[in-house]
């Protein structure tokens, strides 16, 4: 009798242990989940918890960072830009340190390593300081994937609270542009900028030509609401959220297209602000200096 009792004791000892080993495993996996879903949300959604840094330094904070779009053939263009709004020297380092605002032309590298290209790149910057360096190989098909790399590179250098592309044709009255921002920076995900919406070209011999406009629906249709490519702003965020999901990110034949379609679906605020548009009469914002009008 007393081995059976014993026996029942062992018995339901170990039904016991099964369960709470069972109780166990159920409360890990469920763990699991819950910091699969958190870490796929962070990626997703783009929201960093953590300050950024790129080897294992904190990343400076700043109000914006405006990366002027630039090419290898684009030095007269530079130099006019230099010469009116955009400051040179300890002038430019004073604009980041008292006015948390960053300016940097914005170039990858030739096709060929360490080509002519590339060291006049190097010499200049050695002149002026005023490149942002990307691993990216120049051209103008690429455009969509220079923005990408762009963004992700801006984000791993500066805790900015917007980052800013604009064309190396356009000369940016800095207060304004700043103004403008200011009345957006408690606002979680924005893009600012000149909204359009143009046609999806399909013929072969057109300039702006989307290869994919089957994507798009019938024939005649318009993109979807995006800004121009001359100049435009997205909020920290948004941001993040390029560089997290860079791989993943489709590229149009358009860049500005591009950058329209990685916010739709998304939680995000577009703000058409006319001052973005060179169309705009009186405006304060900036204006287009083309090829054709440079003297120097």
């Amino acid at each position: 009798m007393q081995e059976k009792s014993h026996e029942k004791d062992v018995t339901e000892e170990v039904l016991k242990i099964h369960k709470a080993i069972e109780a166990l495993g159920k409360s890990v996996a469920m763990l699991q989940k819950q910091l699969s879903v958190s870490h796929s949300y962070q990626q997703i959604v783009g929201v960093s918890t953590t300050n950024t840094s790129t080897g294992g330094n904190q990343t400076s904070k700043v109000f914006m960072v405006i990366g002027v779009n630039t090419a290898f053939s684009s030095r007269q263009r530079r130099d006019s830009l230099r010469e009116t709004w955009m400051p040179q020297g300890e002038k430019l380092e004073k604009l980041e340190k008292e006015k948390g605002i960053v300016v940097k032309f914005m170039i990858g590298h030739s096709a060929t390593p360490h080509s002519i290209l590339d060291k006049e790149i190097d010499s200049e910057d050695a002149q002026y300081k005023d490149f942002f360096r990307l691993d990216h190989v120049e051209g103008y098909y690429n455009l969509s994937a220079k923005t990408k790399t762009f963004f992700s590179s801006a984000v791993a250098t500066w805790d900015a609270e917007f980052y800013v592309k604009i064309d190396d044709d356009v000369h940016v009255n800095l207060g304004m542009l700043g103004s403008t921002l200011a009345l957006h920076r408690h606002k979680p995900r924005v893009y600012i900028g000149c909204m359009k919406s143009g046609p999806v070209l399909t013929k072969k011999t057109a300039k702006y030509r989307e290869p994919e406009f089957w994507k798009f629906g019938e024939e005649g249709n318009k993109y979807f609401r995006h800004a121009t490519g001359q100049i435009y702003a997205i909020s920290k965020d948004l941001a993040t959220y390029i560089s997290n999901n860079q791989p993943i990110l489709h590229k149009y034949a358009n860049e500005d297209v591009t950058l329209g379609s990685w916010f739709i679906g998304l939680e995000v605020e577009h703000i058409d602000d006319g001052n973005f548009c060179c169309s705009t009469p009186g405006n304060q914002l900036y204006i287009f200096l083309f090829a054709s009008e440079v003297s120097k």
